[in-house]
């Protein structure tokens, strides 16, 4: 349901869920289509038809520990790595 008002809104005004991501997409038929309408490629694919936010969930824990190891990495320089190697 929740893609469907997304897709109303991204008609409506281009460019509004430029900072949006799709968390999952759900075994109903319905909702690859509504991605792929809205060209977003979901976070994880995990065939779930749970509904209740169960895979943005899940996709926000992973996109938790994709920042936590961005931040977290050193650089080149702070680890010692010499770039001509």
């Amino acid at each position: 349901m929740c893609c469907a008002a997304a897709l109303v809104l991204d008609k409506a005004q281009a460019g509004a869920l430029d900072h949006c991501l799709a968390g999952h997409v759900s075994a109903e038929p319905a909702h690859p289509r509504l991605l792929e309408s809205l060209g977003k490629e979901p976070v994880v694919n995990l065939r779930m038809r749970l509904g209740e936010g169960t895979g943005a969930a899940i996709a926000l824990g992973i996109l938790r520990g994709a920042v936590a190891a961005h931040n977290g990495m050193a650089t080149f320089a702070a680890a010692g790595v010499d770039a001509r190697e």
